[in-house]
């Protein structure tokens, strides 16, 4: 197993007071999907620099540190795009520098 660094802008649009549900089941898809969550960093909402739609201006920051099998990183990848509460989503190891594993 290897170590992944999960970085998710959620969609808080109108809806700040459920960021703690969304953050428990990321976390809870992982461990379904056979990933070990480690840490759980919750960052600050933040506004985008670009603004390519004026739906979405600012989102909140998680950082999710989990151990899982290279394969599972794809799946969860594709998982979270589909997931309406997830804008975005960047998978990279954790511990090796500037490499991305999804973008």
């Amino acid at each position: 197993m290897k170590k992944y660094e999960g970085l998710f802008i959620l969609n808080t649009a109108g809806k700040e007071d459920t960021v703690k549900d969304t953050i428990d089941k990321i976390s809870a898809e992982i461990g379904s999907a056979g990933g070990k969550v480690e840490t759980v960093q919750k960052m600050d909402k933040r506004s985008f620099s670009r603004v390519a739609n004026k739906k979405y201006t600012s989102g909140f920051y998680v950082n999710i540190i989990f151990e899982s099998e290279p394969a599972l990183v794809a799946q969860l990848h594709t998982r979270f795009a589909i997931n309406e509460d997830v804008f975005r989503v960047l998978f990279t190891e954790a511990g090796v520098p500037q490499q991305a594993v999804e973008s």
